[in-house]
C-alpha cells in the first residue's frame, strides 16, 4: 500500500509536523507513567484503526520492557488481569473519549473521578492531551492510508 501523501516531502506539513513532534515530546516528558502513555496511546490507535500508530506503539512499549501479554491484551483490557487500577482508569477514559461522538454524554463524571483517584491534575492534563494527541495523529495517517511495519524503535525521537 502506498501512502496518498508524503508527509516528509511536503512542507506544509513539514512545518505542521515540527510543532506536532515537539507536542508529543512534551507528553512523552510528562509524569504521567511512560507505560501508562503506551498503553493508552496503542488502544487509541486500536478503536481508530491506525495501524502505523498499532506498529509503533506496540514496538516502543515491548523495547521499553512491556511484557507481551500485557500489549497483546490491550483491545481486551476489561476481561484482562494485567493493568493495575490506575492504567485501567486511564484506559477507559482513553476510550470514552475517543468514543466521543458514540455518547451524548462524552467522558462520563464517573470515569473521570476515577481517573482523578489515580492521577493528580498534571498527570491527568498529560492524559487528555495524550488521548486527544492520539487521535489527531491516527486521523492523519488513516486519511492518507501511511502504511505499517517498517518502524524501528527509536525512530522519531
Amino acid at each position: 500500500m502506498d501512502a496518498r501523501l508524503n508527509y516528509f516531502a511536503d512542507p506544509t506539513a513539514g512545518k505542521a509536523l515540527k510543532h506536532l513532534m515537539t507536542a508529543g515530546k512534551t507528553i512523552k516528558d510528562s509524569r504521567l507513567p511512560a507505560a501508562t502513555q503506551e498503553l493508552v496511546a496503542l488502544r487509541v490507535s486500536q478503536i481508530n484503526g491506525c495501524a502505523v500508530c498499532i506498529d509503533m506503539h506496540t514496538k516502543e512499549a515491548a523495547a521499553a520492557g512491556q511484557a507481551s501479554v500485557r500489549l497483546n491484551l490491550v483491545a481486551a483490557w476489561r476481561e484482562a488481569t494485567v493493568f493495575s487500577e490506575a492504567e485501567r482508569a486511564a484506559l477507559e477514559l482513553a476510550e470514552q473519549a475517543t468514543r466521543i461522538a458514540d455518547a451524548a454524554v462524552g467522558v462520563t463524571d464517573e470515569v473521570w473521578a476515577c481517573a482523578a483517584e489515580h492521577y493528580d491534575e498534571e498527570q491527568l492534563t498529560a492524559l487528555v492531551v495524550l488521548v486527544s494527541f492520539m487521535n489527531m495523529v491516527n486521523r492523519l495517517n488513516v486519511i492518507t492510508r501511511q502504511p505499517a511495519g517498517n518502524y524501528e524503535p527509536g525512530q522519531f525521537h
